[in-house]
């Protein structure tokens, strides 16, 4: 069933009428096995002025952790997994983008990644 609603959708200082095609929700979990979950944390200079108030947040370093169902209750993280390989990662030339990179490698064995920020706060939330 396709369900199309009108929205009103402002482009400059226009608002227009927008047909949003939403998909419906289905009732059903996705299998855990299929599933990365990713923790990850910036660490951030805060060098740059952007104004007299307010600095700029530049990552310098991201770090990575990662675990699937077969080796999710391993307690020593530098033991690689069978299944996922390294389950520690680094980044320091492009925090960002190689988080980012790493994050969409394809893996044959999963459908999803589930990535959760370290101490979300509005910084990672919102700017990255």
């Amino acid at each position: 069933m396709n369900v199309s609603s009108p929205a009103v959708v402002s482009v400059g200082r226009t608002e227009i009428d927008h047909f949003c095609f939403m998909q419906p929700l289905k009732n059903e979990l996705l299998r855990s096995d299929e599933v990365l979950f990713v923790f990850y944390d910036f660490e951030t200079t805060r060098d740059t002025k952007l104004s007299e108030n307010a600095n700029e947040h530049i990552p310098i370093l991201a770090c990575a952790r990662h675990f699937c169902t077969a080796c999710e209750m391993l307690d020593d993280v530098e033991m690689a997994c069978d299944r996922c390989g390294r389950r520690r990662h680094s980044f320091y030339d492009d925090p960002l983008g190689d988080l980012l990179s790493y994050l969409c490698e394809p893996r044959p064995w999963y459908n999803k990644v589930v990535a959760i920020a370290h101490k979300a706060k509005a910084l990672i939330l919102s700017s990255y």
